[in-house]
């Protein structure tokens, strides 16, 4: 095929445009921003679940444990032993994310937590938790971003 220079100087004008406000968007948020959005997106989603199964501090409600028994039924674990793992978990690495304290091991325990309600309690519910799961990763494979303990601690 055959072209004018008018029409690859167009199109390159164009795609020119187009990359340099690619590279604005990139440069003016930033990875950083990114994963601070992330921690505290995925802190508060999963804190905010971890205060309905508390009363108090930390002592872990009867309905809690109901909740194991009669709703999410899962397996090798009996309801009181989940319904105390996923309550201090969900107050554990929530807490740990918005520090950005062990934000890969963290976003790792989460991401475990979230194939377990996928696989065993809410399957239908996917397109949430390949959501929470994509914030997730992205946090396992960049870490917390300048604004974290972990780099202040030199930790990757």
């Amino acid at each position: 095929m055959i072209t004018s220079d008018s029409s690859v100087a167009a199109v390159s004008g164009w795609r020119g445009a187009w990359n340099r406000c690619a590279d604005r968007c990139a440069a003016w948020i930033g990875v950083d921003a990114l994963a601070l959005i992330a921690r505290v997106a995925l802190a508060a989603i999963f804190y905010y679940s971890g205060r309905t199964k508390v009363e108090g501090f930390l002592t872990v409600t009867d309905g809690a444990v109901a909740l194991f028994r009669d709703e999410f039924k899962l397996p090798l674990l009996s309801p009181a032993v989940a319904a105390h793992l996923a309550a201090y978990a969900e107050h554990l690495f929530p807490l740990l994310l918005l520090l950005g304290l062990f934000t890969r091991l963290s976003a790792l325990a989460l991401l475990g937590m979230t194939l377990v309600i996928q696989i065993f309690v809410y399957p239908d519910a996917w397109p949430t938790h390949l959501s929470w799961a994509g914030l997730m990763l992205y946090l396992i494979a960049q870490g917390g971003g300048r604004v974290a303990l972990d780099r202040a601690f030199g930790l990757r």
